[in-house]
């Protein structure tokens, strides 16, 4: 039905290897099943493609959907998991799911606009500090999603590539997210279902409230982790400002207020995650080290 563009078949097969390889080849085919399924008229796929199919699509009742089918991994079911637990709060509605076909659909946000277009980088944090007071919910007594400790050990894989070291990284900035993470989560005293990813562009505008968020990495952890991910972003366009710092600063002071964290803990899980993005950055072999490292030495300049 759909031709896929050589980038995302290439991309699918690095990144998953077999299983990726196994994947494009029965797409066809699976494409088809769940187009059945689910009474799906398809629309042509969003681009560019990442890491998965999507595609905007009309149900056989009119209901506008958007389909996402991908390689079975944790962080697709996570995803899935996230959004049943969201319920619609803050975020798109999970409308159908088959976890153990990496295949969901989820509500349509019209008109779909990124919270990165607003051109008002204060009022958009200001949405975004919104959108977290919805997304948080307890963790449930039994789930299967990772939580930041986990994401942590990230720093430990850096060691073990660069042999001890810390290759291209500094050292200073290294050391401090090692210190960071375990003082941060040993003084955690309350646990959420966290977005994990909330940035500009996984906010949009939507018709059941002004604006929603979609793809969730889904992990448990503090609810003052959240505000890590948007402080990077958007990344280029940060790194372009005259006073970046100036920026970062303000948005702590907002978060801080809206949400009433300490200011100083904020700042310390954003100075962490920063070093921990450009340690994915070499795992996930995209070209943003230079960038996240940047962010992350603009941080570790204030307090």
């Amino acid at each position: 039905m759909f031709t896929l563009p050589d980038d995302f078949t290439h991309r699918i097969a690095g990144a998953f290897g077999e299983d990726g390889i196994e994947w494009l080849r029965y797409f066809p085919e699976t494409l088809a099943e769940y187009t059945r399924r689910w009474s799906l008229t398809l629309l042509p796929y969003f681009e560019p493609l990442s890491y998965n199919f999507v595609a905007p699509a009309v149900r056989q009742d009119s209901t506008e959907v958007v389909l996402k089918l991908g390689v079975l991994n944790p962080e697709l079911t996570s995803e899935i998991e996230a959004l049943r637990i969201f319920a619609g709060r803050g975020a798109a509605r999970l409308i159908e799911a088959d976890p153990a076909g990496g295949a969901f659909l989820i509500e349509r946000l019209e008109p779909g606009t990124p919270l990165a277009e607003l051109g008002d980088d204060e009022v958009a944090t200001e949405v975004a500090a919104q959108i977290m007071q919805q997304l948080w919910q307890p963790a449930p007594a039994e789930h299967t999603l990772r939580e930041v400790e986990q994401w942590a050990l990230g720093l430990r894989r850096l060691r073990e590539h660069f042999s001890g070291g810390t290759g291209p990284f500094p050292v200073n900035l290294v050391e401090r997210a090692e210190s960071l993470f375990p003082e941060l989560i040993a003084s955690t005293d309350r646990l959420v279902v966290l977005h994990g990813d909330l940035h500009h562009w996984n906010i949009l505008a939507a018709q059941r409230q002004p604006w929603l968020t979609l793809d969730p990495k889904g992990v448990i952890g503090d609810p003052a982790f959240e505000v890590a991910a948007w402080m990077g972003n958007p990344m280029l366009w940060l790194l372009d400002q005259p006073h970046p710092g100036r920026i970062l600063s303000r948005r702590l002071d907002q978060f801080s207020e809206i949400l009433g964290f300490d200011r100083r803990r904020l700042h310390a899980w954003s100075l962490a995650q920063a070093v921990l993005s450009a340690w994915w950055c070499i795992e996930d072999n995209a070209d943003c080290v230079e960038s996240a490292l940047a962010i992350a030495e603009i941080l570790s300049a204030f307090g």
